[in-house]
């Protein structure tokens, strides 16, 4: 199974925000990189895009869901503060053979074992149980 572990896009910074922290959105930035992520991915056989209930999140991955036809499925699993064994459930559930799955900067920090940028993508297999790096498939402009 691949999965492509996605960063949500620059949402701006979140000491300026008012409000519940779930419901910031994308900025700018953050919607032309969710456009690019279309490109970046294109040639992934994506089955199924899921995605943190966090409204950044959702707008990351909505371009990349409509261009394949596919809903975004949210799910707490991927969202702010889980744990890999969230995430592995979650994968382990899935039947697919290849999904897109977009969280947090600490999730994806929990899942590859070091800190990335905003829009990054990260091509991971499930492999006995576990997730497994593959490589870094970088991030759109």
């Amino acid at each position: 199974m691949i999965v492509l572990l996605v960063r949500h896009t620059r949402a701006g910074d979140r000491s300026q925000w008012q409000g519940d922290d779930r419901l910031r959105p994308v900025d700018t930035k953050g919607r032309k990189q969710a456009k690019g992520l279309v490109d970046l991915l294109e040639e992934y056989p994506i089955e199924r895009v899921l995605s943190s209930p966090y409204l950044r999140c959702t707008q990351s991955v909505w371009p990349l869901a409509a261009a394949r036809g596919l809903e975004v499925e949210e799910v707490e699993e991927l969202a702010e503060g889980a744990r890999e064994d969230d995430v592995l459930g979650l994968v382990g559930s899935l039947q697919n053979r290849c999904v897109a799955l977009c969280t947090h900067g600490d999730v994806m920090d929990e899942i590859v074992g070091e800190p990335l940028r905003k829009a990054s993508v990260e091509l991971l297999e499930l492999e006995d149980g576990r997730l497994k790096r593959v490589r870094h498939l970088g991030r759109p402009a």
